[in-house]
Parts: C-alpha cells; sequence; structure tokens
C-alpha cells in the first residue's frame, strides 16, 4: 500500500488536488509565494489597477470573461449606471411644456453657414446650369472669365443670388431665357399649312409637335407651297415681337425664277415695287446661281405681308416657281432637312432676343 507522500506519481496526483499540504505549506509557512494556477490569475495591468478591480487596460475586459461576453451590471451609483429609459408618454408631456415655455417668445434666429444666406434667390451658376449652359463647374468657369452679367453689371464673384423671374441675365452679352421656355425651327415642307391645327385635316405645323406637353405656337407664316425654316416656341412675347413691323426683324429667301433678268433688277426691288397694299421694298438682292434661262436669286426683306416675295417678283415679271425660306433673323437653315424639327441653341436665342430687344 502507496502512502499519500510518497512516490513521483502520488506527489503529483496530490498537487493537482484541492487542499493539499504542499498548497499549504507554500501559502502558509512563510515559504516562498506559489504560482498562481491559470484560473486564479488575474490581469489587473492597465493604469490605476487595484486588488478590487481594474480601472481601465485588459483587467476590464478580463473580468468579464470571455471576450464578448455580457459585462457585469455594476451596484450603486458608479459610472457605468445606465439611466432608464424614457416612456413615449414622458416625452410628449416633456415637449408640451417646452413649447409652452417658448409660447410668444421670438424666433431665434440661427446662425449663417455661409456669407449671403440670408439673401433670397438661386445660385448664379445653378440658374445658368439649368438653363442648359453646361455642368455648375462649367458656369463658374464662365463667371470667373467675366462673361456673365446680371442687371447690365458684370459678375466678378462665385455666389451670387438671383430671381430668374426678375433679373436679367446675360452670357457674352446674350440674354439667358432661364424660365421653362421652349424654342425649335422646323423645315417646313411644301404641302404644309402653317396652323397647328387644320379643320380640314390638311397636314399642318402641329403634327410636328404632338408630342409635346407645352403648347407651341407658330413664329409668322409660310404659304402652304413655300417651303424653309419656320419657328415654334411659347414665349409669347418673343414671338410677337419679331413678327412686329417696329423692329423689322429680316428674313431671306432663295427663289427659283425664270429669265433672263436685266441687271436692274435688284434695284428696282430695293427702291420697292407697287403692289395693291402699297410699295413693298426688299433689303436685298443677288443672284445665286444661273443655269442657262434658269436662276436662283437671293431676296432679303424685314417685311411680313402676305405672299410678299411671290407677288414682288410677279409684279417684276419674273413668277416663283420654288420659293424657300432660309434664314429667320439670325436663325439660319443650314443643312436642315426637309420636316425636320430642332431644338434651338442657347446662343440662338440670346441672339433672337437681343434682336428684338429683349
Amino acid at each position: 500500500m502507496r502512502s499519500s507522500g510518497s512516490g513521483k506519481s502520488g506527489g503529483r496526483g496530490n498537487y493537482r488536488g484541492a487542499g493539499n499540504n504542499r498548497d499549504q505549506k507554500q501559502g502558509g509557512q512563510g515559504g516562498r509565494p506559489r504560482k498562481p494556477r491559470p484560473e486564479e490569475r488575474r490581469y489587473d495591468v492597465g493604469p490605476g489597477a487595484t486588488k478590487d478591480g481594474p480601472k481601465s487596460g485588459r483587467g476590464a475586459s478580463a473580468r468579464g470573461g470571455a471576450k464578448g461576453a455580457p459585462k457585469q451590471s455594476q451596484q450603486g451609483g458608479g459610472r457605468g449606471r445606465t439611466a432608464p429609459a424614457r416612456s413615449r408618454e414622458y416625452e410628449a408631456r416633456a415637449e408640451e411644456r417646452n413649447r409652452e415655455r417658448y409660447a410668444g417668445k421670438k424666433d431665434i434666429k440661427l446662425p449663417k453657414t455661409f456669407p449671403g444666406a440670408e439673401q433670397e434667390g438661386e445660385r448664379l451658376q445653378k440658374v445658368l446650369a439649368r438653363a442648359g449652359y453646361g455642368s455648375r463647374r462649367a458656369c463658374e468657369e464662365l463667371i470667373d472669365e467675366a462673361r456673365v452679367e446680371v442687371n447690365g453689371e458684370i459678375v466678378t464673384e462665385q455666389g451670387l443670388r438671383v430671381d430668374p423671374e426678375k433679373d436679367e441675365i446675360k452670357v457674352d452679352g446674350l440674354t439667358v431665357a432661364t424660365q421653362s421656355y421652349q424654342f425649335f425651327a422646323l423645315n417646313k415642307p411644301a404641302g404644309v399649312v402653317s396652323t397647328m391645327e387644320d379643320p380640314e385635316g390638311r397636314q399642318c405645323l402641329g403634327d410636328y409637335v404632338t408630342n409635346r406637353e407645352t403648347r407651341l405656337f407658330h413664329v409668322g407664316r409660310l404659304d402652304t407651297e413655300t417651303e424653309g425654316i419656320i419657328l415654334l416656341t411659347n414665349h409669347g412675347e418673343l414671338a410677337h415681337r419679331l413678327t412686329h413691323p417696329k423692329y423689322g426683324v429680316k428674313k431671306t429667301y432663295l427663289a427659283a425664277i425664270v429669265g433672263p433678268i436685266p441687271r436692274d433688277l435688284g434695284k428696282k426691288l430695293k427702291d420697292g415695287i407697287q403692289l395693291e397694299d402699297g410699295y413693298a421694298r426688299a433689303d436685298h438682292f443677288r443672284v445665286v446661281e444661273q443655269t442657262g434661262k434658269n436662276y436662283l436669286v437671293e431676296v432679303t426683306l424685314h417685311e411680313g405681308r402676305k405672299h410678299i416675295v411671290r407677288r414682288m417678283l410677279a409684279e417684276a415679271g419674273f413668277p416663283v416657281d420654288k420659293l424657300v425660306r432660309t434664314a429667320f433673323g439670325p436663325i439660319t437653315l443650314g443643312d436642315q432637312k426637309s420636316g425636320w424639327l430642332r431644338r434651338l441653341s442657347n446662343t440662338e436665342v440670346g441672339m433672337l432676343m437681343k434682336e428684338v430687344d429683349l
């Protein structure tokens, strides 16, 4: 029979057991202190650690157990104690008391977040971007280049606020159409009636803009058999001025006639041709092309009477075989195909407005 205190195997077994003599000797008889077992070790290594527990550092997490384990609730009035959640009824009563407390008092002026925040209106670069002059960054570059003016003064600083309904905004001297206006140029084919609706069911200008949300109307007219450029817009004032004799907006036509024609035909047209409703004068005349007896001539005039070009040339002795309007003021037909509708650019709109002092 083996004794409990002899032998390596017996000693090792007793050492691992709780409360053996060896542990008592190391801990209670003045010997050197024993090494703590793994389950007895402390990790109070943070700054300010005490025997009651760590204040910070690794000990706080170690004392709570494994990583991610729930922390122990603290008793008493410690810092870690959380306040109880307030009920909705309590929050409602508190809000009602605050309303009663501040009822009748003047509104508190909040601090301005940027210079000019008290101003009304929109930033200039935003208005220009919405009008189609590019991104806001590109519009800021226009301002930096001193190409933008508001109410007659060139803008030199960013952040200016404007009222698109009241302020006059120009880029490179051309007025910006800042509202929701639309401007189109149509190359009207022969046989199309210059009305937006036709009770007889004939093809008309309205057939080219049936899918537009905004109601458009035509600027002036062209004969049914006359081809060429005609403007469509919802800007009433611009349309009115473009057709008013006061502003004298010029229109250019190409007419096919049969010659030979005298050299002084242009002079006669410029001096004036007597018609049944008064004199009609051309502003410009020139021969564009001649093929045998067939001539293609260009006539420019600012009048807008019915069949004015056909009547003038017929009275001079040269009936028109074909007539095309190639320009309305600064807007030219160019290579736009017959029956095609295109939106005017911002520059073109500005040129039209400048033509009639808008």
